[in-house]
């Protein structure tokens, strides 16, 4: 059992329940962990029950000796993949930037390449002896990003 064996084994179940792979991996011990995310709204306890049973269908315990966990992305989790990037538009990233900056903004605009942020930072602004909010609607590519991850607020 590999990860594509895996990937292919349940793809048509998690397509089924509206929802997409984040991440799959297999320990050495074959603890087999799959990570999905909903395309739209939460992934629910039902969600990954079903994926759970239905891969129990299509791999034998007895003969692959596996231990397996369905769970939902994190919110404290960077994303992993382009659906969650493209999921997050219109909503509140916490972004690590290399070099250490972090940002709070909104993801107004994802692609393969690159992420585009709007947000508020207070600068110095010429003529003004108080620092003042400046709006920025910046684009970052991916390799200026470390992480992307939900904004949670209380």
């Amino acid at each position: 059992m590999n990860v594509s064996e895996i990937i292919d084994a349940i793809s048509s179940e998690i397509v089924a329940r509206n929802c997409f792979i984040v991440d799959v991996t297999i320990s050495k011990d074959n603890d087999v962990e799959i990570t999905i995310e909903s395309e739209n709204g939460c992934v629910e306890l039902d969600d990954c029950v079903s994926v759970s049973r239905f891969f129990e269908t299509k791999f034998d315990r007895e003969k692959e000796d596996y231990s397996l966990t369905v769970t939902s992305a994190g919110l404290d989790q960077p994303f992993k993949v382009f659906k969650q990037y493209q999921k997050a538009v219109g909503s509140k990233v916490e972004v690590q930037l290399k070099g250490g900056r972090k940002l709070i903004a909104t993801l107004s605009e994802a692609d393969e390449e690159s992420i585009t942020l709007r947000y508020s930072a207070k600068e110095a602004v010429e003529g003004k002896k108080k620092k003042e909010l400046v709006e920025h609607n910046d684009r970052f590519t991916m390799d200026q990003v470390n992480s992307v991850r939900p904004h949670i607020e209380f």
